[in-house]
């Protein structure tokens, strides 16, 4: 199982046109055979922060989710609104470790 926590700064003025943009691709995601959780995040403290909170049951799902229609959609559309490249980090699951779990 691999998680990745995706941090985005989008530029003011575009914060609408990027949830709306991400929810599209989070429901897309969520129908992907390899995907067991994408959630988007709003930073309270700070609202042109995002995260993304991205889970698959393997290095080879998250990699083939890079490669759909509507991640390249999403990814192409949001590009230009954001304040600086996205960073994601990839994180190791400790617990729980039952897909059933999540």
């Amino acid at each position: 199982m691999i998680v990745t926590l995706v941090h985005i700064w989008v530029k003011e003025g575009f914060t609408e046109p990027f949830i709306s943009a991400t929810i599209e691709n989070q429901a897309n995601t969520l129908k992907e055979p390899g995907n067991l959780r994408f959630d988007l995040l709003h930073d309270a403290a700070d609202l042109n922060k995002f995260v993304l909170y991205e889970a698959f049951i393997s290095e080879q799902a998250n990699a083939d989710h890079k490669t759909t229609a509507h991640y390249l959609k999403w990814r192409d559309t949001v590009a230009d609104w954001m304040e600086k490249p996205r960073s994601g980090i990839k994180h190791i699951v400790i617990s729980p470790w039952d897909e059933s779990q999540w």
